[in-house]
């Protein structure tokens, strides 16, 4: 049982590990989708351009870059079983903020919605596997046979 939840862990933390090194990939594509999509509050415009004064950088330019490295460590960390119930947890806020932006199939008409409401709702389970990664924590290093008696 042990070898099936560690393969588990690790191909399930492959997702975030692809999608954050794509992001870094395509930065300027990532950015145009936060840009599109996320308003900075004007609570924070100031931090945020003198942020951008430092960097040379738009704002969401760094969030791209934020949110690929982000996904990127989180999932190496999960796939490597260190802090794994916390890189969940966190993971769990990160996909269901990210549902809400980007999925939004409430805003549109039945018809269109429903590639947006496929993403939602695989999102949605995304966050089930996440909780039960969070459940079950690190796993045990214990050394034993693979399939017991078998």
């Amino acid at each position: 049982m042990p070898v099936f939840i560690t393969l588990g862990r690790i191909l399930f933390a492959l997702l975030f590990i692809y999608s954050g090194t794509t992001k870094l990939f395509t930065i300027q594509a990532t950015s145009d989708s936060i840009a599109a999509k996320v308003v900075i509050p004007a609570l924070f415009a100031p931090y945020t351009s003198q942020l951008e004064t430092m960097t040379g950088m738009s704002t969401p330019q760094m969030l791209a870059i934020a949110i690929g490295g982000f996904e990127v460590i989180s999932g190496l960390m999960i796939a490597l079983n260190f802090g794994v119930r916390f890189f969940a947890i966190v993971l769990i806020f990160f996909v269901a903020a990210t549902t809400f932006y980007f999925h939004d199939f409430w805003n549109q008409s039945p018809p269109e919605n429903a590639t947006t409401l496929l993403e939602a709702l695989k999102n949605l389970s995304i966050i089930g596997a996440l909780f039960m990664i969070a459940g079950y924590g690190r796993a045990p290093r214990t050394v034993e046979a693979a399939y017991g008696d078998a």
